[in-house]
């Protein structure tokens, strides 16, 4: 009796912690608690994405961008969404709430970052269109090559960031790990790595969550008050702007999948891109917007994790 107890304690012992939502949570207490390995292991973030893009990458069939049309209309939706939609938005709610120049100037560097590269696994995770998801996120990522320097001239007066900039990670986080899933998908390693795909996955998105939070442990400890403002636009452009895109977009009878896909496009933005821009351009006040952003991202994923499972 005690052996079988004992075993149904080791088995739900793993099944937590091979949970996503509680992984996201357990990086997230642990970045606020403990937050001194984040610099030793921050050097692993960009491999961690890497191997994430990798594994969501795999269901994505080789043919999807060999037919023009194909591409064009989840193309054209990417830029749409996160450069037309959720920039406007960003900058909108920012003239409303924000009185500081160097917070102002976080929120103009977050719009004009492409969006999360996370928003490929996050669709795959929801249960989203992941081809809808990969070519809109890729279209936007090429069309910041025009609208991040363009922004920053209109903006902040500067060229902050080079288009050679936005190309490496276009290479690095994308086209590479692509292409890296079609050599296991021909070399049928996929088989193999299926079974613990989501768990690698998860564990990844946990090195990457902590160091971020855990970088960021003085902004969220020693200046709570100053976060007040900024907390509000992540909300409403994430909670607030999701519920009105999927209300929008089932109104014009987009399914159920590709919603999903235009709801993560529509509300998330390279929040690393941004905190690192800000902290190497302007200043640690410059990046609280990209910092408090990410820990509103990891709760409203979660969020849309639990109202997937209610919905069905």
């Amino acid at each position: 009796m005690r052996c079988q107890k004992s075993k149904h304690t080791l088995m739900s012992l793993t099944k937590l912690f091979r949970n996503r939502d509680f992984i996201l949570c357990l990086a997230l207490c642990i970045g606020l608690l403990a937050p001194q390995v984040a610099q030793l292991i921050q050097p692993l973030v960009l491999p961690a994405l890497a191997l994430v893009m990798t594994l969501s990458t795999m269901g994505v069939p080789g043919s999807v961008f060999r037919s023009p049309r194909a591409i064009v209309i989840p193309f054209s939706l990417g830029i749409l969404m996160n450069y037309v939609v959720l920039s406007s938005f960003i900058l909108a709610t920012s003239v409303v709430f924000v009185v500081e120049k160097e917070i102002w100037n976080g929120f103009v560097i977050l719009a004009a970052v492409p969006p999360a590269v996370a928003v490929i696994p996050f669709t795959e995770f929801l249960g989203g269109d992941k081809v809808y998801s990969l070519i809109g996120t890729t279209a936007a990522y090429l069309a910041a090559l025009i609208i991040m320097p363009l922004m920053a001239l209109g903006f902040l007066g500067s060229n902050f960031l080079q288009p050679m900039d936005i190309l490496i990670i276009v290479i690095a986080l994308i086209i590479t790990p692509f292409v890296l899933s079609r050599i296991l998908l021909w070399r049928r390693v996929d088989r193999f790595i299926e079974p613990v795909k989501g768990s690698i996955t998860n564990w990844s998105f946990f090195v990457v969550v902590y160091t971020i939070v855990g970088l960021n442990h003085d902004v969220f400890v020693n200046r709570p008050l100053s976060l007040a403002p900024v907390a509000i636009i992540a909300v409403l452009s994430t909670f607030l702007l999701g519920l009105i895109i999927e209300w929008i977009v089932r109104k014009l009878h987009f399914d159920k999948k590709r919603t999903t896909s235009l709801v993560l496009l529509g509300t998330l933005k390279n929040y690393g891109l941004a905190g690192g821009i800000s902290l190497a351009f302007f200043s640690k006040q410059t990046a609280l917007p990209a910092t408090v952003s990410t820990v509103f991202m990891i709760v409203y994923v979660i969020w849309l994790g639990f109202k997937r499972r209610w919905s069905t």
